[in-house]
C-alpha cells in the first residue's frame, strides 16, 4: 500500500523544512506518486524513524513492540544471547528492527560477569581468548562488538586484552562499542582505540586530555544519560553523581565529538536501573538538550547520526529511496524537543504500526 502525507514539515536528519507532500510504500518515493491512503500532516512534523543506539532486548517481541509504539523503529542491542534468540528477533515484522552485538566481552570479576545467566563464553581473560571471542561473534553474525571496560584485573580485562579485542574486531570490519561508566574505564577504552563509547562517567567529569584523544581518534559517544541518571540515584552513596555525566556530554558537544541518543533500555535481572523501551528515548532527548545540545542536534542524535555511525544507509533521513521508517508527531520538536512524545503515527517499512 502507498501512503501520502500532505502538507507536513519534514525533519530530514539535520533541519526542518517547509510543508510538503511525502509519499511512500516500503520505500520513500517521489512526491507526485498516486497514494492509496492520504494523511493530513497540517501542523505536524515528520521525522525519520527514531534509533535508540543502546537497548537490551530481553522480553523478545514485547520489547520491540514497545519501541515501535514510541516511534523507535530501530534498536541497537548491546548484549543478547543465545544466537538463536537474536536471530529470531532480527526476523520480527511490524516492530522495531534490531541489530545486536550478541554476547559482550567482560572481565572475570566485574559486575557483568556476576549477572544471572551471563554466558561463560563472554568472560575474556587474555589476548588469545580475545581473538577467539571475536571469531565466535563473527560466527554468530554480530553487527558490532561490545566490550566492557571496568577496573583493572581481577575485576576487568587488562589493557592488552582490550587492545586485542579491538584489533580482532577491526580485522573483521566490525565497530567496537565500549561500556565505560568511570573516567578510568574511559581511558582504557580510548587507549584501545574503540569506535564508540557507551555511557558517561559518574565518578568525575572526563578530563581534557581524554576528551582531546577521543576527538582526534573520531570516537563517538552514546552517553545514555537516562541510565546514568537512574544509576547515580542508586549509587549516590558511592560518590556517583549524574552531574558528572551531564557535564561530560556538554564538553563532548563543545569539543565536536559526535553524540548519539541511547537509553540502555532493559528489563535484565541484576541491572542497576531499567529504562523502559521506547518512552525512555524521549526522556533521553530532553536530557541531551539540557546538557547543551540544540533540539535539532538531539533529533540528529536519534536519526541521521546513528545511521551514519553504524552504516545504516537506508534510514535516519527522509529521502527518496530510503526505507519508509517514519514518525509523525504533533507540534515542532525543533522548537520544543518534548514534542517527540506526541506521536501521531508510526510506519515501519511502509506499514503503519497499529
Amino acid at each position: 500500500m502507498t501512503t501520502a502525507i500532505e502538507n507536513v514539515r519534514v525533519f530530514d536528519g539535520s533541519a526542518l523544512g517547509a510543508p510538503r507532500r511525502v509519499v511512500f510504500g516500503e520505500t520513500i518515493g517521489g512526491a507526485g506518486a498516486v497514494a492509496d491512503e492520504v494523511v493530513d500532516g497540517t501542523g505536524k512534523v515528520l521525522l525519520p524513524g527514531l534509533i535508540d543506539a543502546h537497548v537490551h532486548v530481553v522480553r523478545g517481541r514485547a520489547d520491540l513492540e514497545d519501541l515501535a509504539l514510541s516511534g523507535v523503529t530501530t534498536g541497537l542491542d548491546m548484549a543478547a544471547w543465545p544466537a538463536e534468540f537474536v536471530d529470531g528477533m532480527r526476523r520480527q515484522k511490524g516492530v522495531a528492527q534490531v541489530l545486536s552485538a550478541t554476547v559482550p566481552a567482560v572481565g572475570p570479576g566485574g559486575h557483568h560477569a556476576r549477572m544471572p545467566g551471563f554466558p561463560a563464553e563472554g568472560i575474556v581473560t587474555g589476548p588469545d581468548e580475545a581473538r577467539a571471542f571475536v571469531a565466535r561473534r563473527v560466527a554468530d553474525g554480530a553487527d558490532y562488538v561490545k566490550v566492557v571496560t571496568e577496573a583493572a584485573p581481577p575485576q576487568g580485562m587488562d589493557q592488552a586484552t582490550v587492545n586485542a579485542l579491538v584489533t580482532a574486531a577491526h580485522d573483521h570490519g566490525l565497530l567496537v562499542v565500549a561500556h565505560a561508566v568511570t573516567t578510568g574505564a574511559f581511558r582504557v577504552a580510548v587507549e584501545a582505540g574503540v569506535d564508540v563509547s557507551t555511557h558517561a562517567p559518574l565518578d568525575a567529569v572526563l578530563d581534557d586530555d581524554t576528551i582531546a584523544r577521543m576527538r582526534e581518534a573520531g570516537m563517538v559517544s552514546v552517553p545514555t544519560l537516562t541510565m546514568m541518571e537512574g544509576t547515580a540515584g542508586v549509587f549516590a552513596g558511592a560518590g556517583f553523581r549524574y552531574e558528572h555525566a551531564r557535564d561530560t556530554v556538554t564538553r563532548f558537544r563543545e569539543a565536536g565529538i559526535r553524540v548519539l541518543a541511547g537509553t540502555d533500555a532493559n528489563s535484565a535481572p541484576g541491572a542497576p536501573f531499567a529504562p523502559r523501551h521506547g518512552e525512555s528515548l524521549h526522556h533521553e532527548l530532553g536530557l541531551l538538550v539540557a546538557a547543551g545540545l540544540t533540539p535539532a542536534e538531539a533529533l540528529a542524535a536519534a536519526t541521521s547520526l546513528p545511521a551514519r555511525t553504524f552504516g545504516l544507509g537506508d534510514r535516519g533521513v527522509v529521502a527518496q529511496g530510503g526505507r519508509a521508517d517514519l514518525v509523525l508527531v504533533d507540534g515542532d520538536p525543533v522548537e520544543d524537543i518534548s514534542a517527540t512524545r506526541k506521536v501521531a503515527a508510526v510506519w515501519i517499512d511502509g506499514e503503519r504500526v497499529r
